[in-house]
């Protein structure tokens, strides 16, 4: 047991409630994290330095995806949940499978279901399907980062017990202090990453080659899920699948490997950034 441990914040879930309807910090990290990430895209396609002369979204396009990725992230992350991490609940209480105000989302359900929303809109409209999974890649990084920062305040997905001078006692995490996981999870999956995608796209021109970007954020998430996984406990009904093996690592190694394979197949088909 350390010597001092840092006070959690006593920040209530919900910021307001008027009648039956509540605003949680959860969902106001969803609506700034889409919004930012919205207009974060937009600037990217209005900035021509960025673009080699394949044709590239447009600005209305991007406007006009937002409802698509929108839905793509909520019922991709609870059917993502549902069928990953508590399957055999939601068989017997199938009703509850949609509630997500009750809590429970993945983001792995998440990314699934925006790479669908990004193939239906690039089909039915007509654009680039590379072009529209980099623009992705660059902006995910916003909408972790504020995620995290929620899964923080509502005091879950914690980490192991640990003695390091920055450990907290999380309210629903029993007496001892704990890794703030959610943190870290912040900083790299949100901070870090994002950096790593503004330098691919801003120093290195790597928009000019489609499919790098989307590949480097699938295979830098995968990398940093997994080095979290390492100290953030799993959920309760699922524990650890193998020695140090959890549901995180085993979801993440596959985004790994296509991420990568996503690479180096971009790097050969466009050797030279235009």
């Amino acid at each position: 047991m350390p010597l001092f441990v840092l006070p959690f914040p006593a920040i209530d879930p919900v910021i307001f409630q008027v009648g039956p309807f509540a605003l949680r910090w959860y969902a106001l990290a969803y609506i700034v994290g889409i919004v930012l990430a919205w207009r974060y895209m937009r600037l990217l396609v209005l900035n021509d330095r960025l673009w080699d002369s394949r044709p590239r979204p447009t600005a209305l396009e991007i406007d006009d995806f937002v409802v698509w990725g929108t839905l793509g992230i909520i019922l991709g992350g609870r059917l993502g949940y549902v069928l990953f991490y508590n399957p055999a609940h939601y068989l017997a209480n199938p009703g509850e499978a949609l509630a997500i105000w009750s809590g429970g989302m993945s983001f792995h359900g998440g990314f699934i279901g925006t790479v669908l929303a990004m193939i239906l809109f690039a089909l039915k409209r007509g654009v680039s399907i590379w072009r529209m999974f980099d623009l992705a890649g660059t902006a995910a990084p916003i909408g972790l980062f504020f995620g995290r920062l929620a899964n923080f305040i509502n005091s879950e997905l914690w980490g192991r017990v640990t003695d390091v001078p920055w450990a907290f006692v999380f309210p629903t995490g029993g007496p001892e202090p704990r890794h703030p996981s959610q943190l870290y999870e912040a900083a790299l999956e949100g901070v870090v990453l994002f950096l790593v995608m503004r330098l691919l796209s801003h120093r290195y021109d790597m928009l000019k080659r489609p499919g790098f970007i989307a590949g480097a954020f699938a295979a830098g998430y995968g990398l940093s899920r997994c080095v979290v996984e390492l100290v953030r406990v799993p959920d309760a009904h699922i524990g650890y699948l193998s020695g140090f093996i959890t549901m995180g690592i085993v979801l993440s190694l596959p985004m790994i490997l296509a991420g990568l394979a996503l690479m180096i197949w971009s790097a050969r088909k466009w050797p030279v950034a235009a």
